[in-house]
C-alpha cells in the first residue's frame, strides 16, 4: 500500500487535482459556513419567540417548537431529500448547491434554537423579574441581562454542533454537491489509491473544523463566565 501511495503521489499532488480539491474545500466552507450563519440567526430569534412572554405569539410559538422538534429528528440526508422535492413540486428549477444550503440552513437554525432556549432557561427567574423590575424590554433584558450569563451554556455545545455539521455536510455529495467527500470520490474513481485519497480528504476535514474548535475555546474563555465561581 505504501508504495502504490508513493507511486501515485506525484500525479495526484498535480495542479488540476489540487484545484479541484481547493474547490470542493471552499463548497464544504461555505454550505457549513451558511450552516452556521443561518444557525446562529434564525435559532436564536426563534428561541427568543419561544420564550417571549407575550400570548398573542401563541400560535408562532407552536410552530417554532413543532418545526424544532421535527428538524431536529430527520436525518440530513432526509431533510435534503424534502427540500429537493418541495423545489420539484412547486416547478422551481435550482441549482443542487441551493437545495444543500437550504437544507442545511433548516439543520442548524433547529439545532441552534434548541441550544440557545436552553441558555435562556438556565438563567434564573429572578433576573428576568430584576430586568422587568427596572422597567426593561424583553430586548433589552435578552441583550443586556439574559445572554451574558447564558454564554457558558450556550458556547460549548453550539460549537461542539458546528464541528459536527461541517462533517455533515458530506451528505450533500448523494445529490451531486461537489464537496470533499463528492472530490474524494472523483479522484478515486481515477486511479488514485483509496489510503492516499481519502487520507487527503481527512486532512482538509480536520483544516476545517480545528481552528473552529479552538475558535470556540477561545470565546469560551473571553465570554463565558468561570465555572470555579
Amino acid at each position: 500500500m505504501i508504495a502504490r501511495i508513493v507511486e501515485d503521489l506525484p500525479r495526484f499532488l498535480g495542479y488540476w487535482n489540487l484545484l479541484f480539491l481547493l474547490q470542493a474545500m471552499a463548497t464544504t466552507l461555505f454550505l457549513s459556513a451558511v450552516g452556521c450563519v443561518a444557525g446562529v440567526a434564525l435559532g436564536f430569534l426563534a428561541a427568543a419567540l419561544r420564550r417571549h412572554p407575550s400570548r398573542a405569539l401563541l400560535p408562532l410559538k407552536v410552530l417554532i417548537v413543532a418545526y424544532v422538534e421535527a428538524f431536529r429528528r430527520i436525518p440530513f440526508l432526509v431533510t435534503l431529500m424534502l427540500v429537493f422535492f418541495a423545489f420539484q413540486l412547486n416547478k422551481i428549477d435550482v441549482p443542487m448547491f441551493v437545495v444543500a444550503l437550504v437544507s442545511v440552513g433548516l439543520i442548524a437554525a433547529a439545532f441552534i434554537a434548541e441550544i440557545v432556549r436552553s441558555g435562556l432557561d438556565s438563567v434564573h427567574r429572578n433576573q428576568w423579574d430584576a430586568a422587568a423590575t427596572l422597567n426593561m424590554g424583553y430586548a433589552q433584558t435578552l441583550r443586556l441581562v439574559v445572554m451574558p450569563q447564558a454564554w457558558k451554556v450556550v458556547l460549548p455545545p453550539a460549537f461542539s454542533f458546528f464541528v459536527l455539521f461541517i462533517k455533515d455536510t458530506a451528505l450533500a455529495s448523494q445529490i451531486g454537491v461537489v464537496e470533499l467527500t463528492y472530490a474524494g470520490k472523483v479522484l478515486n474513481d481515477k486511479g488514485f489509491a483509496a489510503a492516499l485519497t481519502f487520507g487527503t480528504i481527512l486532512l482538509l476535514y480536520f483544516a476545517l473544523s480545528y481552528p473552529l474548535t479552538r475558535l470556540g475555546r477561545t470565546l469560551e474563555r473571553r465570554l463565558a463566565a468561570s465555572r470555579r465561581r
